[in-house]
């Protein structure tokens, strides 16, 4: 590259970065929030709401027959 020539990599996935942040943080509020308080339940609690998203496709799939 010359001295006037600039690569540069525009990347704009920063409001959902942002939405998504938030999703893990009321899952984790929730599942820790029914969970009964020990240590191994907190952190699983955190686990789940990794993944809750699969939750909910695997329910909505089920209900639909699929």
């Amino acid at each position: 590259m010359g001295s006037r020539e600039r690569a540069g990599v525009v990347v704009r996935d920063g409001p959902w970065g942002f939405v998504f942040l938030l999703a893990y943080i009321g899952a984790a509020v929730y599942f820790i929030s029914t969970s009964d308080g020990s240590f191994w339940a907190v952190i699983l609690g955190l686990l789940q709401a990794v993944v809750w998203p699969a939750y909910v496709v695997y329910h909505v799939l089920f209900l639909l027959g699929v």
